[in-house]
């Protein structure tokens, strides 16, 4: 991508997380996975830079300019590492996204500069172990008690769930009234009754701590419901369009990351008297690896621009996330071939990047739901 597509202030942003994920994340990012944690002081500097609160205006504390820097940013930090990524997309997208939408003004006022500078981590806890793509079927409860609600359930699947300081938890008020009955809450992580289960051991982006998440009798103020009482399944579903974007960039950086390892290693590598990129069958993968890499980041940009224009782009959006992580699955199983047995060691990175990538057609709304969700958008489709 020529940067004449781009505007100075969006080549700024990304040239500046290139630089740091190259310099800060991409060397420890091995060492991370084995630790299963993400170093505290590079979050702290990704917070510094801005990185946690792009999605956020600066006159609430945040660095917004546009949904085309931030898709570039999570790009660039994805190519370093996977996990970090979706540290930041997630953050940035379900962790200040509903607060910036529907919090009131004491509530923006007090989270809202502190998760845009990374003081606070943010997590969302709407899945259950019985609940994934069914928003609507929760079993958490929420009573209201005095000037209290008391917050009964359990959530699986919480990305930065140890990490984070404040959860947006979704919980049902009122049974009897189906999809119109369940609330958003904000949850301070050291509330009692709020209790990180266990880290979940996954395939891949294993540096991003996964967890399940119970509560127990856990009481916070009246205050604390983010939005109306009974809009929460419209909450939930109200930044749909932010995070696949943001998904989106998380496995385009993937991929990009998978082709340039395999670009570097046919260069080297020497077969039959000659690098192997200049074998028909090796340069023909990659030419088909890179059109894909880039047809991706063309849909991310445009879901990306008209998001920043405040024009609807759920079907673009889906489209983008749709695209862009069942692109990466190909793109990194292609780099592993690129790198023969090679490909298959823990020693090159090619390895990590295929088990990093295959979470991006699941979360932030499966494969499935993206192909559902463009068909019915297809009715507005003219012809």
């Amino acid at each position: 991508m020529h940067d004449i597509e781009l505007n100075e202030e969006q080549v700024m942003i990304r040239d500046m997380a290139r630089d740091f994920a190259r310099n800060e994340i991409a060397p420890h990012a091995q060492a991370w996975e084995k630790a299963a944690w993400i170093d505290d002081g590079v979050v702290r500097q990704m917070g510094e830079l801005g990185l946690l609160g792009m999605v956020v205006p600066d006159t609430q504390g945040g660095s917004y300019t546009d949904y085309v820097a931030y898709a570039l940013a999570v790009e660039e930090i994805s190519v370093a590492d996977g996990a970090t990524g979706a540290l930041m997309s997630i953050h940035n997208s379900v962790g200040c996204g509903p607060l910036l939408a529907h919090g009131n003004a004491e509530q923006q006022a007090t989270w809202l500069a502190r998760l845009a500078s990374g003081e606070v981590i943010g997590c969302f806890c709407l899945t259950e172990p019985q609940a994934g793509s069914e928003a609507h079927n929760l079993r958490t409860r929420a009573e209201r008690v005095g000037d209290e609600w008391v917050l009964n359930g359990a959530k699986q699947f919480v990305s930065n769930g140890r990490r984070a300081g404040l959860a947006i938890v979704f919980a049902v008020t009122d049974p009897a009234l189906g999809k119109k009955g369940l609330s958003a809450f904000l949850v301070p992580t050291d509330t009692p009754g709020f209790h990180v289960e266990r880290s979940e051991h996954k395939m891949g982006i294993r540096a991003s701590d996964t967890c399940a998440v119970s509560l127990n009798d856990c009481r916070i103020p009246a205050a604390n419901l983010l939005g109306e009482r009974g809009k929460g399944l419209a909450i939930a579903l109200s930044n749909l369009e932010g995070g696949r974007i943001g998904i989106a960039a998380q496995a385009l950086g993937i991929a990009r990351a998978a082709f340039e390892a395999a670009l570097g290693y046919a260069r080297e590598r020497v077969q039959f008297g000659k690098p192997i990129a200049e074998h028909q069958s090796i340069a023909n993968l990659l030419a088909d690896m890179q059109v894909q890499v880039n047809a991706a980041r063309l849909l991310i940009l445009h879901a990306a621009r008209l998001r920043s224009a405040g024009r609807p782009c759920l079907s673009e959006a889906s489209q983008a996330k749709l695209f862009a992580s069942e692109m990466a699955e190909r793109v990194c199983s292609m780099a592993i071939q690129v790198h023969g047995g090679y490909g298959y060691l823990e020693d090159y990175p090619v390895e990590r990047y295929y088990r990093d990538a295959r979470i991006t057609q699941i979360y932030e709304g499966s494969s499935e739901i993206q192909r559902l969700l463009i068909a019915r958008e297809l009715k507005h489709y003219a012809l």
